[in-house]
Order: structure tokens, then sequence, then C-alpha cells
């Protein structure tokens, strides 16, 4: 099977992905995670102005399958949750890099991107 990864991107491997936008950075969770968890039926978010460190679980979803702790790929402050995903957390399932995005946050340390994984090693890594 092949898993849509969006080269705009960088990676976790616990398959987060991380979108940066200037000093901001949107964050959600991968095709092939969702796909792993299959119907997604909960979300947990951080509260805005909560302050995440890269490599920590922030949140929770939940599916039908299995419930997943999810990671931060960077640290920051929250800025903005995807509200949402509270009345409809199938969005993660149905667009996981677009409305199904968990949050934004202001990023702490640029640098931080650049120990991620590039969307060529992320597909290696699922492949």
């Amino acid at each position: 099977m092949s898993f849509n990864v969006p080269d705009d991107l960088r990676y976790l491997d616990t398959h987060e992905w991380v979108r940066q936008d200037d000093d901001t950075a949107t964050v959600g969770i991968s095709d092939f995670a969702q796909d792993e968890l299959g119907d997604v039926v909960f979300v947990e978010l951080p509260d805005e102005g909560d302050e995440l460190t890269a490599g920590t679980d922030f949140g929770v979803v939940e599916s039908i399958k299995a419930v997943s702790d999810v990671y931060a790929p960077v640290s920051g402050t929250v800025t903005a949750v995807n509200d949402d995903l509270i009345d409809r957390p199938e969005l993660l399932n149905e667009d996981p890099y677009g409305d199904g995005w968990l949050l934004e946050l202001e990023l702490a340390d640029e640098s931080e991107l650049d120990g991620l994984l590039s969307p060529d090693e992320y597909s290696d890594q699922i492949a």
C-alpha cells in the first residue's frame, strides 16, 4: 500500500508531521498513522499556552483499535488547537494533512526541525 507523504513536511519516527511557516509550526499525524489506527473516535489535545518539549507526548488519539500518545516533533508554545476534532475526530482519517491538523505552536528552536526525518527518510521507514 502506498501512503501520502507530502514533500513540504518533516516527520518524527513516531508518525507525527510538522509544517513550518516562519516561526510557527503546524503539527499532525501522518497518513500512515491514521491508517494504522483505524477509525479515530476521540482526540485529547493540550491547551493554548501550554509549553511542549520535542519528543514528549502532548495528547492522545483514540481509535476503535488502539489508544496512542501523540508526540511533539519540536518544542514551543501552543498557539492554537484544532477544536473541530472534538466533534469530528474522523477528520484525522479523512484529511490528516489538512483539516485533521492537531495544533499550531510558536517554535522555540527552529534548528530542531533539522533533526526530523525528511519525506524520503520517512517514506523509507514506512515502506
